[in-house]
Protein backbone atom coordinates (compact mmCIF):
# COMPACT_ATOMS: atom_id res chain seq x y z
CA UNK A 1 0.00 0.00 0.00
CA UNK A 2 1.70 3.52 -0.88
CA UNK A 3 1.24 6.24 1.67
CA UNK A 4 -0.77 9.53 0.68
CA UNK A 5 2.17 11.70 0.71
CA UNK A 6 5.34 11.74 -1.09
CA UNK A 7 8.79 12.79 0.34
CA UNK A 8 8.61 16.47 -0.69
CA UNK A 9 5.42 16.89 1.32
CA UNK A 10 7.48 15.02 4.60
CA UNK A 11 10.30 17.44 3.45
CA UNK A 12 9.25 20.70 2.56
CA UNK A 13 6.51 20.44 6.05
CA UNK A 14 8.68 19.10 9.05
CA UNK A 15 11.43 21.63 9.89
CA UNK A 16 14.71 21.28 8.80
CA UNK A 17 16.65 19.46 11.97
CA UNK A 18 14.18 16.82 12.35
CA UNK A 19 13.97 15.68 8.98
CA UNK A 20 17.64 15.99 8.69
CA UNK A 21 17.29 13.93 11.86
CA UNK A 22 15.48 11.27 10.64
CA UNK A 23 17.46 10.90 7.33
CA UNK A 24 20.25 10.23 9.44
CA UNK A 25 18.30 7.49 11.27
CA UNK A 26 16.52 5.82 8.26
CA UNK A 27 19.92 5.85 6.59
CA UNK A 28 21.86 4.18 9.64
CA UNK A 29 19.32 1.38 9.67
CA UNK A 30 17.89 2.44 12.51
CA UNK A 31 14.12 1.53 11.26
CA UNK A 32 13.36 -2.43 12.22
CA UNK A 33 10.33 -4.96 11.52
CA UNK A 34 9.03 -2.45 9.78
CA UNK A 35 5.07 -3.55 8.87
CA UNK A 36 2.63 -1.88 7.10
CA UNK A 37 -1.12 -2.60 7.23
CA UNK A 38 -4.92 -1.33 5.77
CA UNK A 39 -4.11 1.88 8.17
CA UNK A 40 -0.14 3.05 7.80
CA UNK A 41 3.12 1.88 9.16
CA UNK A 42 4.59 0.67 11.80
CA UNK A 43 8.44 -0.05 13.11
CA UNK A 44 10.59 -0.14 16.18
CA UNK A 45 13.53 2.69 15.65
CA UNK A 46 16.64 2.30 17.64
CA UNK A 47 17.56 5.51 19.05
CA UNK A 48 18.61 5.40 23.01
CA UNK A 49 16.19 2.53 23.63
CA UNK A 50 13.97 1.05 21.18
CA UNK A 51 10.96 2.93 20.09
CA UNK A 52 7.56 1.84 19.12
CA UNK A 53 6.43 3.91 16.16
CA UNK A 54 2.84 4.08 14.31
CA UNK A 55 2.49 6.75 10.87
CA UNK A 56 -0.53 7.11 9.09
CA UNK A 57 -0.60 6.09 5.13
CA UNK A 58 -3.07 8.63 4.36
CA UNK A 59 -0.92 11.88 6.89
CA UNK A 60 2.68 11.44 7.84
CA UNK A 61 2.24 13.69 10.97
CA UNK A 62 -0.67 11.64 12.49
CA UNK A 63 0.25 8.35 14.28
CA UNK A 64 2.26 7.61 17.67
CA UNK A 65 5.61 7.30 19.05
CA UNK A 66 6.81 5.84 22.56
CA UNK A 67 9.76 8.31 22.90
CA UNK A 68 9.06 11.55 25.13
CA UNK A 69 7.98 13.58 22.48
CA UNK A 70 5.80 11.24 21.18
CA UNK A 71 3.77 11.08 24.38
CA UNK A 72 2.96 14.60 24.34
CA UNK A 73 1.63 14.26 20.29
CA UNK A 74 4.58 16.43 18.82
CA UNK A 75 5.65 15.07 15.84
CA UNK A 76 9.63 13.44 16.22
CA UNK A 77 12.03 12.23 14.14
CA UNK A 78 11.15 8.46 14.41
CA UNK A 79 7.69 9.42 13.25
CA UNK A 80 9.38 11.34 10.32
CA UNK A 81 11.88 8.34 9.74
CA UNK A 82 9.35 5.58 9.66
CA UNK A 83 7.12 7.91 7.30
CA UNK A 84 10.45 8.45 5.18
CA UNK A 85 10.77 4.67 4.95
CA UNK A 86 7.42 3.82 3.25
CA UNK A 87 7.60 6.78 0.89
CA UNK A 88 10.81 5.21 -0.06
CA UNK A 89 10.25 1.80 0.14
CA UNK A 90 13.74 1.05 1.68
CA UNK A 91 15.79 2.66 -1.44
CA UNK A 92 18.55 4.86 -0.47
CA UNK A 93 17.98 8.43 -0.53
CA UNK A 94 19.37 11.00 -3.65
CA UNK A 95 21.46 13.85 -2.40
CA UNK A 96 18.27 16.06 -4.20
CA UNK A 97 15.60 13.87 -1.59
CA UNK A 98 17.84 14.70 1.11
CA UNK A 99 18.34 18.29 0.84
CA UNK A 100 16.59 20.77 3.34
CA UNK A 101 16.06 24.49 2.24
CA UNK A 102 14.13 26.51 4.57
CA UNK A 103 15.38 29.78 3.23
CA UNK A 104 15.52 31.24 -0.60
CA UNK A 105 19.01 31.64 -2.01
CA UNK A 106 20.13 33.29 -5.36
CA UNK A 107 21.44 30.05 -7.58
CA UNK A 108 24.29 32.71 -9.08
CA UNK A 109 23.44 31.24 -12.71
CA UNK A 110 22.42 33.44 -15.21
CA UNK A 111 20.37 32.35 -17.94
CA UNK A 112 16.99 32.41 -19.93
CA UNK A 113 14.15 30.54 -19.00
CA UNK A 114 12.51 28.65 -22.46
CA UNK A 115 8.97 29.92 -22.98
CA UNK A 116 7.61 25.92 -21.72
CA UNK A 117 10.04 26.62 -18.42
CA UNK A 118 8.73 30.19 -17.45
CA UNK A 119 5.46 28.62 -18.01
CA UNK A 120 6.38 25.54 -15.73
CA UNK A 121 7.75 27.85 -12.85
CA UNK A 122 4.67 30.03 -12.97
CA UNK A 123 2.71 27.14 -12.23
CA UNK A 124 4.57 25.99 -9.51
CA UNK A 125 4.37 29.54 -7.89
CA UNK A 126 0.89 29.70 -7.58
CA UNK A 127 0.68 26.07 -6.52
CA UNK A 128 3.17 26.93 -3.47
CA UNK A 129 1.28 30.17 -2.50
CA UNK A 130 -2.09 28.17 -1.93
CA UNK A 131 -0.42 26.77 1.20
CA UNK A 132 0.07 30.64 1.63
CA UNK A 133 -4.07 31.01 2.90
CA UNK A 134 -5.92 33.27 5.36
CA UNK A 135 -6.79 31.72 8.66
CA UNK A 136 -10.38 31.87 9.70
CA UNK A 137 -10.52 28.46 11.97
CA UNK A 138 -11.08 27.79 15.55
CA UNK A 139 -7.74 28.62 18.07
CA UNK A 140 -6.94 24.53 18.25
CA UNK A 141 -5.79 24.80 14.02
CA UNK A 142 -3.76 27.78 14.46
CA UNK A 143 -0.55 25.40 15.11
CA UNK A 144 -1.87 23.00 11.60
CA UNK A 145 -2.24 26.74 9.82
CA UNK A 146 0.97 27.46 11.11
CA UNK A 147 2.64 24.70 9.67
CA UNK A 148 0.92 25.13 6.26
CA UNK A 149 2.28 28.67 5.88
CA UNK A 150 5.65 26.82 7.08
CA UNK A 151 5.27 24.35 3.47
CA UNK A 152 3.95 26.76 1.43
CA UNK A 153 7.17 28.95 2.07
CA UNK A 154 9.59 26.09 2.22
CA UNK A 155 8.30 25.14 -0.87
CA UNK A 156 8.91 28.35 -2.49
CA UNK A 157 12.83 28.63 -1.00
CA UNK A 158 13.45 25.16 -2.89
CA UNK A 159 12.04 26.87 -6.21
CA UNK A 160 13.95 29.80 -5.88
CA UNK A 161 17.03 28.51 -4.77
CA UNK A 162 17.08 26.51 -8.48
CA UNK A 163 15.72 29.35 -10.61
CA UNK A 164 18.57 31.08 -12.62
CA UNK A 165 19.12 34.66 -12.52
CA UNK A 166 17.80 37.08 -15.57
CA UNK A 167 15.41 40.07 -15.22
CA UNK A 168 12.81 37.65 -16.55
CA UNK A 169 13.18 35.58 -13.37
CA UNK A 170 13.37 39.14 -11.49
CA UNK A 171 9.86 39.81 -12.55
CA UNK A 172 8.66 36.44 -11.51
CA UNK A 173 10.02 37.34 -8.13
CA UNK A 174 8.63 40.99 -7.52
CA UNK A 175 5.42 40.23 -8.62
CA UNK A 176 5.30 37.05 -6.37
CA UNK A 177 6.51 39.30 -3.16
CA UNK A 178 3.23 41.76 -4.51
CA UNK A 179 0.82 38.59 -3.97
CA UNK A 180 2.29 37.70 -0.92
CA UNK A 181 2.20 41.46 0.50
CA UNK A 182 -1.41 41.65 -0.66
CA UNK A 183 -2.16 37.83 1.12
CA UNK A 184 -0.45 39.85 4.18
CA UNK A 185 -2.49 43.45 4.20
CA UNK A 186 -5.62 42.17 2.92
CA UNK A 187 -5.29 38.26 3.05
CA UNK A 188 -6.36 37.16 6.04
CA UNK A 189 -3.51 35.57 6.38
CA UNK A 190 -1.86 35.26 10.66
CA UNK A 191 1.68 35.60 10.33
CA UNK A 192 2.00 36.06 14.02
CA UNK A 193 5.12 33.99 13.86
CA UNK A 194 6.80 35.92 11.15
CA UNK A 195 7.02 32.82 8.49
CA UNK A 196 6.28 34.68 5.18
CA UNK A 197 7.59 38.01 6.73
CA UNK A 198 10.96 36.49 7.05
CA UNK A 199 10.70 34.80 3.71
CA UNK A 200 9.91 38.25 1.75
CA UNK A 201 12.90 39.44 3.76
CA UNK A 202 15.12 36.60 2.41
CA UNK A 203 13.50 36.63 -0.95
CA UNK A 204 14.31 40.53 -0.87
CA UNK A 205 17.93 39.60 -0.20
CA UNK A 206 18.09 37.09 -3.28
CA UNK A 207 16.95 39.73 -5.42
CA UNK A 208 19.83 41.78 -4.23
CA UNK A 209 22.03 39.31 -5.52
CA UNK A 210 20.37 38.87 -9.23
CA UNK A 211 21.06 43.04 -9.17
CA UNK A 212 24.99 42.29 -8.41
CA UNK A 213 25.10 39.77 -11.14
CA UNK A 214 22.71 41.28 -13.79
CA UNK A 215 22.15 45.04 -13.14
CA UNK A 216 19.42 44.69 -15.74
CA UNK A 217 17.12 43.28 -13.17
CA UNK A 218 16.69 46.60 -11.51
CA UNK A 219 14.39 47.43 -13.86
CA UNK A 220 11.86 44.94 -12.35
CA UNK A 221 12.38 46.68 -9.26
CA UNK A 222 10.47 49.97 -10.88
CA UNK A 223 6.69 48.85 -10.20
CA UNK A 224 7.26 49.20 -6.30
CA UNK A 225 7.67 52.14 -6.74
CA UNK A 226 4.80 54.31 -5.04
CA UNK A 227 3.78 51.05 -3.14
CA UNK A 228 2.84 51.16 0.58
CA UNK A 229 3.64 47.90 2.27
CA UNK A 230 3.00 45.89 4.97
CA UNK A 231 6.22 46.17 6.78
CA UNK A 232 8.50 48.17 3.98
CA UNK A 233 10.15 44.92 2.64
CA UNK A 234 10.48 46.85 -0.86
CA UNK A 235 13.16 49.84 0.55
CA UNK A 236 16.25 47.77 -0.52
CA UNK A 237 15.29 47.34 -3.73
CA UNK A 238 14.15 50.73 -4.26
CA UNK A 239 17.95 52.15 -3.18
CA UNK A 240 19.23 50.42 -5.69
CA UNK A 241 16.96 52.31 -8.55
CA UNK A 242 18.34 54.98 -6.98
CA UNK A 243 22.08 54.21 -6.63
CA UNK A 244 21.67 53.07 -10.68
CA UNK A 245 20.83 56.24 -11.45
Amino acid sequence: MRPQYDLDKIKFATDAPTFEKAVGLYESGKITKFKEDLQGYSAIVIGTQPYYVFVSSKYYDRGNCSCYLGQEETLCKHMVAVAIRAVSEGKPLSTEDKKSISEPACSGKLEILSKEELSVVKKDITSCLRYIKSYTGPSKTWFAYQDSLSEGCNRLSKLISDLPVSNQTAKLLVDMLLKLDDKLCRGGIDDSDGTVGGFIEETVRALEEYAKLDSSCVIEFEKLKGRETCFGWEEPLLKLIEARK
